[in-house]
């Protein structure tokens, strides 16, 4: 911003992506820089002491004030419509510190059965060790969302799109139900960004992102972040700062530079993603694409009306089983066998035994998880090699 006028407000999504929160040093810097120190220095013991209490703005220690990192918050909370973004050190310590920060033991989490597998073990396990218990619910299924709210339900928590499933909720319809009942929403938003998707503007409190995944886009850094209102994000602001599962100054950096091709890399991520899902849909070996770009998916009208677009992952089931699914993967040359996702290459692998190998069978079967069961991450190589890799396995088994 080049004064306290900034025209940021007015900014369309494609300049927030580039431009938002860097305040330029006196070095006059075009580009973002990184700020790779541990701690800061003051001209007086007395400026010290107003900064560390919080009586002037300024960095102290870099566990909870960096420029670099704070560029990355401000640029993330532009483009989500958030009051404030908090950075984190994962996207599962996203998770973890958001509930630290909004529940206490005998508060209870009312979250969708189509969940990322660390995220349910961490809600098991680890929360259920803190006497926070979670309820789980069909993501869709709107009327079991609030059958499963009780008094002590403080956050409603969803993926949508689902992994690997592709399953949808109304995200407006679902805050609606969580304020009624005087419980916070947080959507889960990594599998679509700013982008192609808001749930801010639809009514949700918390947006959680894994930032290593589209935000950064090429697979080169691990990273997390919540967006919303200040109320909960000074809360949830107090536990990174305290517990300290903070963002790097240089994997901030790499993530703001990848928001600056977000939105071209989303659209063209999309475009690959339907044409795959229209191939796949037709193939002989495949039994079931769940991509609700496809028009007969059953949420595709819903997905089209709250989405900017239909992302890029998709999972398909086909002919026969585990060893079915395991000999299309290894018939892969050029895709990459490995459990991320929302890179520029295609990755490819089983989650049954992978992402969701930790859910145990019954888990795995209310959650859709079958054994013959794959998911893409559709990249950005030419369309014509990524069907001609999966066809070495898929024509094979047809």
């Amino acid at each position: 911003m080049h004064d306290e006028h900034s025209p940021q407000a007015d900014w369309d999504l494609e300049t927030l992506a580039i431009r938002a929160g860097h305040q330029r040093s006196h070095e006059q810097e075009h580009g973002e820089p990184i700020f790779p120190t541990s701690s800061f220095v003051y001209g007086s013991a007395a400026e010290a002491a107003r900064k560390f209490g919080g009586e002037e703005p300024g960095n102290i220690y870099s566990r909870f004030t960096n420029p670099t990192v704070r560029t990355f918050e401000q640029r993330l909370a532009a483009m989500e419509g958030g009051e404030r973004c908090v950075a984190t050190s994962s996207g599962m310590s996203a998770i973890l510190s958001t509930a630290l920060a909004l529940l206490k033991a005998g508060d209870e989490i009312v979250a969708s059965r189509s969940l990322f597998g660390s995220t349910v073990s961490l809600f098991d396990k680890y929360l259920g060790k803190l006497g926070i218990t979670t309820r789980y619910v069909e993501l869709s299924n709107l009327d079991a969302w609030e059958a499963a709210i009780t008094p002590a339900t403080k956050l409603l928590f969803a993926e949508t799109p689902s992994n690997p499933l592709s399953e949808i909720v109304d995200i407006a319809a679902l805050a609606e139900i969580a304020h009624r009942y005087d419980a916070l929403l947080a959507i889960d938003n990594c599998f679509l960004t700013p982008a192609l998707q808001t749930p801010l503007t639809l009514g949700a409190d918390l947006v959680i992102h894994s930032a290593t995944k589209y935000l950064d886009g090429q697979g080169r850094a691990i990273g997390g972040a919540v967006v919303g209102r200040d109320k909960e994000l000074e809360e949830l602001f107090g536990v990174v700062r305290t517990c300290g599962p903070c963002m790097s100054p240089f994997n901030a950096w790499i993530f703001t530079k990848g928001l600056e091709t977000l939105n071209l890399r989303m659209r063209a991520h999309c475009d690959n993603a339907l044409t795959l899902a229209r191939w796949l849909d037709q193939h002989p070996a495949v039994t079931r694409v769940h991509f609700s770009g496809l028009e007969d998916h059953p949420q595709h009208s819903l997905a089209a009306r709250q989405q900017n677009g239909f992302g890029a992952v998709l999972g398909f089931e086909v002919k026969g089983g585990r060893e079915a699914a395991w000999s299309v993967i290894d018939a892969t040359q050029m895709l990459s066998i490995t459990g991320n996702l929302g890179d520029v290459k295609s990755t490819i692998t089983h989650p049954g035994t992978t992402t969701h190998g930790r859910l145990s069978d019954e888990q795995k079967a209310i959650a859709g998880i079958s054994e013959n069961l794959i998911r893409v991450s559709v990249g950005l190589e030419s369309m014509d090699d990524i069907r001609g890799d999966l066809a070495r396995g898929l024509d094979a088994l047809a």
